[in-house]
């Protein structure tokens, strides 16, 4: 294959979620989980509809034909394009008043584009220019604050690169939305972040709904006893003489029943009463369907509902066989519950009554969220305790006064807590790299912000950056980079006005260390996923420094070549990690390995980038090793050369730890973070795996987790690190997994004390083995019960 020859997507991996969704759509109990899994097929219909036509080329940077790579495109899972554009939408209902009000034959061919051609005239301008300077404005997708970009350019007498980007902007003024939200409050900004805006936290909790099980349950209590006792009155007072019995209680079918007859007598106003029950219980049938139980042909409700209806106001309508079934009936609850009005029934009710009288979770939320709307929708909490308190006396009608709001509903408002990074971690907001990356934007967009000099403009930008953002990543092919930010023509045309400064590149320096090293400590089991990766990569930019930060690669999408930012990793991970732990145990190159290299055979021109090759064609070589098996599975193969990529290049440890001189710190930390990830692996290779597939995810996080205990395990002494083998050594026993496990921790142990594996990962004479997460073939892991023949070979 050429060097230039490109690759593209594959159609199936859409048909396969395209068809899950279709099946969860339409066999899922759950309403809320069916609508949206139809929302996923008509996005998966939009994804194989675009690819059926052309219109859509899965794996480009302009996966929508005659789209620019500015536009923010609605991305499904795993990268695919639908097509659909984010700022192409409805008008709101303040764009339509203002539509309303602009004079007739107003200059475009379509609303939309008619309401930004308005706000390009001096009275949109005007009203843009006071959004921008009291920042009562909001940014939902960046196009957002283009016409804001373009009002900033004009007032400062820029007119030659305002017209520049209108020019840009022009051909799809009729589709997209380039103004902002108008508010009347300010945007919020500063030090703390947020994981979810006030508002969106409450709809969350405003749509929780009673489980079915309880809403049974209270619908028994509430509505069809009390029918239930008054239907069993009714027949009761025909009875003439002692109300019917069980007389043998043991539990058998054909029990005696004793005592009087139903039907033998008919009380004055029987046929009002009757006439009201059985209006009633229609009332209560079209009102209350949580439960069926009353409905069941065989059950004491059912049989004398049917008789009553039968029965206008004497017997003469029933069989002799259905007056028996009205007697049985009769006796099976008066034995079993008391007659209606004795004491024992009133004392049953009443219990049940207690019970389902507590207000339930559902009830509770909506109180909940009745206090969040106090805050701005947008904004933040200040404080969790304002909202958290029981219930006050009137403050909801059906709910006492001192109810405590449930825990766990609580701990949902947490997601809209502003508060510093730091403390949203301890709090477990924050749960995970991914989460940390998610609002890490909130505060690098105020750190790139400040080299803007003027105030509003830095806003914009920074409220810019944080909806740019949000965007989901396209899958790309062919070495290609997803959009940056820079590219969007309104924040491009700001780049010339930005001015390095001393204090904001000082600021952004001491965010990387802070977030870094929080990263390091709070997830020390994770390697730094994607997201976070390019969030620190923003700050490296703003702090000033150059940094070779890689990427998770995908193993069905790895293309088989690296660029050059990953062999410059790989020679610092060399050079900083000689005579380690790490490097003998994962058998790093020396660092003169990389000097050595012939120039024509380092680096080589693909798809038009340098791409690394002797840092391919290491990785390769050393991929051999978990490449037991002749054949297996082309993913699998991509896994355990990407695996190496990881190993070499330490993953971003190294470099991070390196250009933010925070060595002094991960030593002191690494006793700590060491211990805590090898307890994790442990526990994770611990429990039990649902399938084979979820088996193979399960020993390849958790090779990754034991490569950054390696890691940190280098950070220590000798002695330090024999410590820890031996507790290792003791949890694997105690977890019970040491038939399987003992060779990785073999294996360590052999390197601690100065051993080395030979090429293939084992140690001569021993079952001792080099822990590594991919495989082609069988992975000497795996747990027995997790073993499926018919399932993919290797790791994924």
């Amino acid at each position: 294959m050429s060097s230039e020859d490109r690759f593209t997507a594959s159609p199936g991996y859409a048909f396969g979620l395209l068809q899950r969704a279709l099946d969860t759509a339409v066999h899922s109990a759950d309403p809320q989980v069916r609508a949206r899994a139809r929302d996923k097929v008509a996005r998966w219909e939009q994804v194989i509809a675009g690819l059926a036509s052309g219109h859509l080329t899965v794996g480009s940077r302009t996966p929508v034909a005659d789209t620019p790579t500015w536009v923010t495109l609605e991305v499904a899972h795993g990268g695919f394009a639908t097509g659909r554009y984010l700022a192409e939408s409805p008008l709101r209902d303040d764009e339509m008043e203002r539509l309303r009000s602009l004079p007739a034959g107003a200059p475009g061919s379509t609303d939309r584009e008619r309401l930004n051609l308005w706000y390009l005239g001096d009275e949109g301008q005007t009203v843009l220019l006071h959004a921008l300077r009291t920042e009562q404005y909001r940014i939902g997708v960046p196009e957002e604050s283009a016409l804001l970009v373009v009002a900033w350019l004009l007032d400062q007498g820029q007119g030659v690169q305002a017209l520049d980007l209108v020019a840009e902007l022009r051909p799809l003024m009729h589709r997209l939305r380039f103004t902002p939200r108008l508010t009347a409050n300010a945007a919020p900004s500063g030090a703390a972040v947020r994981l979810e805006s006030v508002g969106t936290v409450a709809a969350a909790i405003r749509r929780t709904r009673v489980p079915a099980q309880l809403a049974a349950m209270r619908e028994t209590v509430q509505v069809w006893h009390p029918l239930y006792d008054r239907l069993v009155a009714l027949w009761c007072d025909t009875v003439n003489g002692d109300l019917p019995s069980l007389a043998d209680v043991a539990g058998k079918a054909d029990a005696r029943v004793v005592g009087g007859w139903p039907c033998q007598m008919w009380p004055a106003d029987w046929a009002e009463r009757r006439g009201a029950w059985l209006a009633d219980v229609e009332a209560a049938a079209r009102e209350h369907r949580d439960t069926t139980a009353h409905r069941h042909a065989k059950g004491n409700f059912a049989r004398l509902h049917q008789a009553l209806e039968r029965c206008p106001v004497d017997s003469r309508a029933l069989s002799g066989r259905e007056v028996g079934w009205i007697r049985r009936a009769l006796a099976n609850t008066i034995t079993r519950h008391g007659a209606p009005g004795s004491e024992t029934r009133a004392a049953l009710r009443s219990t049940q009554a207690a019970i389902v009288a507590h207000p339930t979770y559902a009830t509770l939320a909506q109180v909940l969220a009745g206090r969040l709307d106090r805050y701005a929708p947008d904004g933040g909490l200040p404080a969790i305790d304002p909202i958290a308190g029981d219930v006050a006396d009137g403050e909801a009608p059906d709910v006492p006064a001192g109810s405590p709001i449930p825990h766990h509903l609580i701990a949902k408002t947490m997601r809209a807590l502003e508060a510093p990074i730091s403390d949203l971690v301890t709090r477990g907001v924050i749960t995970s790299g991914e989460v940390l990356a998610r609002v890490l934007p909130q505060i690098t967009s105020q750190l790139l912000a400040a080299n803007l000099a003027d105030p509003a403009l830095a806003a914009v930008y920074a409220h810019t950056y944080a909806a740019f953002r949000r965007r989901r990543s396209l899958l790309l092919l062919n070495l290609q980079h997803q959009v940056q930010f820079d590219e969007l023509p309104w924040t491009g045309v700001l780049t010339p006005l930005r001015i390095d400064r001393d204090q904001a590149t000082r600021a952004a320096r001491q965010t990387l260390r802070q977030v870094t090293l929080l990263a390091f400590t709070a997830f020390p089991h994770a390697i730094l996923p994607n997201p976070l990766v390019r969030e620190i990569g923003a700050l490296t930019t703003q702090a000033g420094l150059r940094i070779p930060l890689v990427e998770e690669v995908a193993a069905d999408i790895f293309m088989g070549t690296f660029t050059t930012k990953w062999r410059d990793a790989a020679e610092i991970a060399s050079r900083a990690l000689a005579g380690t732990l790490y490097a003998r145990y994962y058998d790093l190159p020396e660092a003169a390995f990389w000097s050595q290299q012939r120039p024509g055979a380092t680096l080589v021109r693909r798809w038009g980038k340098q791409t690394a090759a002797d840092f391919a064609a290491l990785c390769t070589e050393r991929a051999k090793e978990a490449q037991t098996a002749g054949g297996g599975n082309w993913v699998a193969g991509n896994g355990t050369v990407l695996e190496q990529s990881q190993i070499l290049t330490t993953h971003n440890l190294t470099t991070l730890i390196e250009a933010l001189d925070l060595g002094e710190q991960a030593r002191q930390l690494a006793p700590d973070l060491a211990e805590r990830i090898l307890d994790w692996v442990v526990r994770r290779q611990a429990r039990p795996c649902p399938d084979h597939h979820a088996a193979l995810q399960v020993i390849k996080n958790t090779a990754y987790a034991w490569r950054q205990a390696m890691f940190f395990l280098s950070l220590c002494d000798e002695q330090t690190q024999r410590a820890a083998v031996t507790r290792l050594q003791e949890h694997v026993t105690r977890a019970g997994i040491r038939d399987r496990f003992a060779p990785a921790v073999d294996g360590l142990a052999h390197v601690v004390v100065g051993g080395r594996f030979t090429s293939h990962g084992t140690v001569d004479g021993h079952d001792a083995r080099r822990f590594l997460g991919w495989t082609v073939g069988p992975h000497w892991c795996m747990p027995s019960q997790a073993e499926r023949p018919a399932a993919p070979e290797g790791t994924v």
